[in-house]
């Protein structure tokens, strides 16, 4: 085990979330982070791919995608569990979403603050060499997360963990949906998935690249906006469900890698 996250880190972007243990909150479920992983990884520059395969093993970034969710159960990163989530209330105007990006919100989660301070981190190469395995780890999970709507969903049902659905007539939560279950439908491995919307979004990868962080976030939101509106109409068919989804999520998936290749060919330019 390498050094623990710098002290100081810890308590600067922690708050407790004691409420929020017995939840359920695997963005994107382990196979969804491998995907967002994997197309990140065949994105890398070879300069940036080298080292992070130096610091983390051939293809570590893929193997250790979802550590960052394993490790909320363990006394060495508890401050971590509210790293991954910041949810918002519904009805938002643009603004007030964009400012959380600069004038991180006290309540609903620390997604945005422990990506920007992990960044700053790896950024520094003075600073990098510190713990820069687990640090990695996190930027590379934290990153996914940022684009799963769940993630960046309501905090008064703590992320679409109180909105209970039925999902091929067996109880579960649209959290879970979003999580596991959407990804799961489709049958394919993480490296079928990601070979597939590597040729299905291609095109769209310079758009990608040139949006901006706020643009990006108010297109999370609102697209999670749109899956709680849906929520009311929807006539619980799982395979409506399915079917009005399953191309949107996906799409996420591929945002998800580009931006996270991009956030790690910036980190080591």
């Amino acid at each position: 085990m390498r050094h623990l996250l710098n002290r100081t880190l810890l308590i600067a972007i922690a708050i407790s979330c004691t409420t929020l243990h017995s939840l359920p909150c695997l963005a994107w479920g382990q196979e969804g982070h491998r995907i967002i992983a994997k197309i990140a990884y065949d994105h890398l520059n070879k300069k940036v791919r080298k080292h992070i395969d130096h610091v983390m093993g051939s293809q570590g970034m893929i193997y250790r995608a979802n550590w960052a969710d394993e490790i909320k159960s363990d006394t060495i990163y508890p401050q971590s569990y509210d790293w991954h989530f910041q949810d918002f209330d519904g009805g938002l105007s643009d603004a007030v979403v964009a400012d959380a990006l600069i004038h991180y919100p006290k309540e609903g989660g620390n997604l945005f603050r422990a990506l920007d301070s992990l960044t700053a981190i790896l950024s520094d190469p003075t600073r990098r060499a510190r713990n820069e395995e687990h640090n990695l780890r996190f930027v590379i999970h934290l990153s996914g997360d940022r684009y799963c709507p769940m993630h960046t969903a309501h905090m008064d049902d703590l992320g679409g963990n109180r909105v209970k659905m039925k999902w091929h007539g067996q109880d579960t939560k649209l959290h879970a949906v979003w999580d596991e279950k959407l990804i799961d439908s489709q049958g394919y491995s993480y490296t079928e998935y990601a070979a597939m919307l590597e040729k299905t979004y291609a095109a769209e990868k310079q758009a990608i690249l040139a949006m901006s962080d706020t643009e990006l976030l108010l297109r999370n939101y609102h697209f999670t906006e749109a899956i709680y509106a849906y929520q009311q109409t929807w006539d619980g068919n799982t395979w409506h469900y399915i079917y009005r989804w399953h191309t949107p999520m996906e799409r996420q998936l591929y945002i998800a890698g580009i931006r996270l290749a991009k956030l790690l060919n910036q980190i080591y330019k």
